[in-house]
């Protein structure tokens, strides 16, 4: 059985409808078509949607995929609930979601490739224009958009300053003052000023209700035009029978506030996209590939893993890879958001986007850049956007309502004028008004503008939305748990003392770097000076073994190196201890250091009143030393997977809402338990899966801003939701009773969405 919500729908049904597309004939082909209109499309040349759709679907699982594009032509949210639910129509559809701000259509379904540019196709036959996000033209097609609104701003503006000039005389006077033959002269020249500014200004909004209406649906454009239509017609129609109710002024003005309106928003819109743009842009271009000695030039989308890459300093790193030769500094300020580079040498990771510094490098691809950590970003960023958060889904039976509302409102208006005894003019002008007033503009704005702000402002904190209503539970967080190892610390031992001299520490690193042994890797990585060429043999679970210099030499355990007593060992600590022919002169303490802002971001949640817990798997002793160092009170130790599932579980029932921060394995569970997750970049991968939400970089601090964010966001967008809400209120009844002009009502309408837009503009200003 299929369900279907607001803003999103699933399905259970993943049999696609066979039947063919263009006749309805049984169909048993990939593409949707029967036999007969397969040939004639074969026979006449068209070009199949199918086959330009299915190179850009992305599988998702097995025989689904997922396909995202650009949709030209929406203005309103009533766009958006009319291309959703032709999508929803289709039971092999499993879900979708059209963000209005970004202009950007994701939906998925069961079956084949080919099947994307069939439903594609659908949304076409709809009056939109559809895109690859990641080809230049959707880019051009916004700027020519702008243009071409600037262009129509200009000459409504104009017309409507030398409209004014000649209204000023009719409205201070009467046709018996002026003389009935002037007041005519004045309408006629109104009239040839007038009329070709409608006909050539109005295009934004006639063309876009003519594709609504011709495929036998409505839009916010389909009212709007009715309204400059009638008012214009009317005019025309008193010019001739020497009538007062010439209304050229007002129907001029009235799109000129209208294209102001539609102008701020795309302007909007491109702000919102820029995120993603400017990410999208460093996978752009060309890359310099190594084939048998030679370089060569290819683009950076035909990457794949394995090529072999030459990467000059200045450049931009255009694939996720390894090191294979040289060494450099890396800007990583574009995915992690750290402002110092970091260095990296063979065997170094490299992620796509970031820049190369001060060396060329030669790297070998581990991922193509469709698969790369950016197009993840991206990925993300686009989902968080397009997430069907509560408040969405208010907007969005809202906005539904929208067109059957507005054209009952303004008939009524009209019927009860003309009732009241009022000339059919003055009615219509009150209806027309009326149109153009009831606009769902402010609130279909009210989230998706939030939205987008918040996710870019958190990419470049390093702070990847994977939910989109993460934001709005992140909000109400009461109480946060925090795993050990990994999240308050680094998850890497590193060596803090001990006892122990030069000769000491450079003959215990030439043997620790022949094992992989944590505590061997931080000691190794402790010396930077010349080692010792040995002949190590390693004991699981004891330590490393050598002769030298006919020195029988052990780096390991307290007991392996002949330390059995325990009278001075500290149980919560880390240690190797090295042995010389039985005497165990050296002693090498380690810690795993806490993350450098982990006590500041924990006093900070104290301050604000947040419940704190440790959960951890380590040892007691140890947990509760860090506990003890962080000012955290609630403390439990030596948990399993399943026992930290059940803590969490236990503190809901209580009626917390609880966040959980961690990146282990046995983190999992908990993580999709909480109401909330965050999980820094370094966890593993199912962990990452699991959070909604994933920081990068050693510092902790992302999770207090994640909070202040989600909460300045939740309250600016109440606050749009009242703005709208408050605005028609008030605008509509006063159009109904006629207190309000066309012109007026055109610039109220534009204001309202403009109001919402600046004030989730705010939410660029510091959170803390």
């Amino acid at each position: 059985m299929a369900t279907d919500t607001v803003s999103n729908f699933t399905t259970d049904h993943c049999a696609p409808t066979m039947t063919c597309r263009h006749c309805g004939n049984a169909s048993g082909r990939a593409d949707f078509c029967c036999e007969g209109c397969a040939a004639a499309h074969e026979a006449a040349g068209t070009i199949n949607a199918s086959n330009i759709y299915a190179s850009l679907a992305r599988p998702t699982g097995d025989e689904t995929y997922q396909l995202e594009l650009i949709v030209e032509g929406m203005h309103c949210a009533s766009c958006v609930r009319l291309i959703e639910n032709a999508l929803a129509a289709n039971d092999d559809v499993l879900s979708a979601r059209v963000n209005m701000t970004t202009e950007r259509l994701t939906f998925s379904w069961c079956g084949t490739p080919e099947r994307g540019g069939v439903l594609a196709e659908q949304i076409i036959k709809l009056g939109y224009k559809l895109h690859d996000p990641g080809d230049n033209a959707a880019g051009d097609v916004a700027q020519n958009t702008e243009r071409q609104l600037l262009k129509s701003i200009a000459v409504a503006g104009f017309a409507a300053g030398n409209l004014m000039l000649l209204s000023v005389g009719l409205w201070s006077s009467t046709g018996e003052t002026m003389g009935f033959a002037t007041r005519d002269f004045f309408h006629w020249i109104s009239a040839l000023i007038a009329l070709p500014t409608v006909i050539y200004s109005g295009r934004p909004f006639f063309g876009s209700a003519y594709a609504a209406l011709k495929e036998r649906h409505t839009n916010m454009d389909v009212p709007i035009s009715l309204a400059v239509i009638l008012a214009s017609l009317m005019s025309v129609f008193e010019a001739f029978r020497h009538g007062e109710y010439v209304y050229f002024d007002s129907a001029v003005m009235l799109l000129f506030f209208l294209l102001i309106g539609r102008y701020l928003d795309a302007r909007a819109k491109g702000k919102a996209r820029e995120s993603a743009s400017r990410l999208l842009s460093k996978l752009a271009g060309s890359a310099s590939v190594i084939t048998n000695g030679d370089v060569n030039r290819i683009p950076i989308k035909d990457l794949k893993a394995g090529m072999r890459l030459l990467v000059a300093a200045g450049e931009n790193i255009p694939a996720d890879g390894t090191i294979l030769k040289g060494e450099t500094d890396i800007d990583l300020s574009l995915i992690s958001g750290e402002t110092m580079p970091g260095h990296a040498g063979v065997g170094g990771a490299t992620l796509a986007g970031t820049l190369n510094l001060t060396a060329p490098i030669e790297i070998a691809v581990t991922k193509a850049s469709e698969q790369s950590l950016l197009s993840e970003i991206v990925r993300m960023m686009e989902t968080a956007e397009q997430g069907a958060a509560k408040y969405i889904r208010l907007a969005d039976r809202a906005a539904s309502l929208y067109t059957p509302v507005v054209h009952i409102l303004s008939a009524a208006t009209f019927i009860g004028w003309l009732a009241w005894g009022m000339p059919w003019q003055v009615s219509l002008l009150n209806a027309v008004t009326v149109l153009i007033i009831t606009c769902p503009c402010a609130l279909g704005l009210a989230v998706p503008v939030v939205q987008v702000l918040a996710s870019g402002k958190l990419l470049k904190g390093g702070i990847l939305l994977k939910s989109g209503d993460a934001l709005e539970r992140i909000a109400g967080v009461d109480t946060i748990v925090f795993d050990k190892t990994g999240t308050l610390t680094v998850g890497r031992p590193r060596l803090e003392g001990g006892a122990y001299q030069p000769e000491d520490l450079r003959l215990a690193a030439s043997m620790a770097v022949h094992s992989r042994h944590p505590l061997s890797v931080a000691l190794a990585q402790r010396y930077d000076g010349d080692l010792i060429k040995l002949d190590v043999q390693e004991a699981p679970g004891k330590g490393l073994s050598a002769a030298y210099d006919g020195k029988n030499i052990k780096l390991g355990s307290r007991g392996w190196c002949g330390r059995e007593g325990a009278d001075d060992q500290d149980t919560a600590a880390l240690e190797l201890w090295l042995s010389v022919n039985g005497d165990s002169r050296a002693h090498f303490k380690f810690a795993d250091a806490l993350r450098p802002d982990a006590a500041e971001m924990i006093k900070a949640l104290h301050d604000k009143n947040i419940d704190i817990h440790l959960l951890s798997g380590d040892r007691k002793v140890v947990a509760n030393r860090i506990a003890e160092e962080l000012g955290i009170a609630e403390v439990v130790a030596e948990t399993s997977p399943l026992e930290k599932c059940d803590y969490i579980n236990r503190l809901k029932q209580e009626g917390r809402t609880v966040l959980m921060v961690g990146d282990g394995l046995n983190d999992a569970p908990a993580l999709a338990a909480a109401n909330v997750s965050m999980s820094p970049s370094s966890a593993v991968d199912i962990t990452q899966n699991t959070a909604d939400i994933v920081f990068q970089g050693e510092q902790l601090m992302p999770v207090l801003d994640t909070m202040l964010l989600a909460q300045k966001s939740n309250s600016l967008v109440r606050q749009n939701f009242a703005l709208a809400i408050a605005y028609n209120i008030f605008a509509i009844p006063l159009a109904v009773f006629g207190y309000v002009t066309p012109m007026i009502a055109a610039a109220a309408m534009s204001g309202s969405s403009l109001v919402v837009i600046l004030n989730a503009f705010r939410l660029r200003m510091r959170s803390r």
